[in-house]
């Protein structure tokens, strides 16, 4: 998710980083990757985004009840579950594997563009209420890069992702690829949500290093977090339990180009 927590604490997660960080140039690596150079099969996810953007915008637009992102992971509770305005919420629609039924029947255009995807960790659709800000965290585990792509933009002092330093605003329609392991965070102080999908991919590595993070996101993340995260989803009825003011959309919320 967010700040996915692949590897449970008691795995050496500081020594697969360092063994990976060898690989990587360390604390000189990129923050911000080329999506044609790094990831290719992207690219399909970034020119359906019509229809991902209009499938989201049903979504929203139906008052489907969203889980708040650290009621599917309390971990993240720190990041999600804060005191700031509004809500931090999420639409899952794979996990390490596991593809949660209700919420792809809801978005099968979306999980087709996605299928094609390779080396695909997850993807779920990321939405910021008004004035909802994540503070700043470091994702745990630098063996994927996270992608997103703007659907619904605020035009109104649109939010801003801060990584490693570097700021960066989203656009709708427009893609970015990055390493969540930098220090980052979201600056919001739109009146209007913010939406976005992502998906996280296998960072391309050195042949011995990308063995064992395969190894290590088949053999251990998906049958302990991934099918841990599935299940919370299910138990929560696939979508948790509505605002009294949930997601419809006005009309100066939807995106004005693309």
């Amino acid at each position: 998710m967010g700040q996915t927590r692949y590897l449970d604490y008691h795995l050496p997660k500081r020594l697969l980083n360092a063994f990976f960080a060898r690989s990587l140039g360390g604390d000189n690596r990129p923050v911000f990757h080329d999506i044609a150079a790094t990831a290719p099969s992207l690219a399909a996810v970034t020119a359906s985004y019509p229809e991902i953007r209009a499938e989201c915008e049903r979504l929203l637009a139906s008052r489907a009840p969203l889980p708040e992102y650290h009621t599917i992971d309390p971990g993240e509770a720190p990041i999600s579950d804060t005191n700031d305005p509004g809500r931090w919420t999420v639409c899952v629609l794979e996990i390490l594997g596991h593809r949660p039924a209700a919420n792809r029947a809801r978005c099968p255009a979306t999980c087709r563009a996605v299928s094609g995807v390779r080396d695909l960790v997850q993807a779920f659709f990321s939405i910021l209420e008004p004035g909802k800000s994540v503070p700043l965290h470091e994702g745990p585990y630098l063996g994927y890069l996270r992608y997103h792509l703007g659907l619904v933009i605020p035009d109104d002092d649109a939010p801003t992702l801060r990584v490693g330093g570097q700021t960066y605003v989203w656009k709708a329609g427009e893609a970015v690829l990055f390493d969540d392991t930098w220090p980052h965070a979201v600056e919001n102080h739109s009146r209007q949500m913010r939406a976005v999908l992502v998906v996280d991919v296998l960072r391309p590595m050195p042949r011995l290093a990308s063995l064992v993070n395969r190894a290590v996101v088949r053999w251990i993340a998906s049958p302990t977090y991934g099918r841990r995260m599935a299940e919370r989803v299910r138990h929560l009825g696939e979508l948790a339990r509505p605002a009294a003011d949930s997601y419809a959309l006005s009309s100066t919320a939807r995106p004005s180009n693309g």
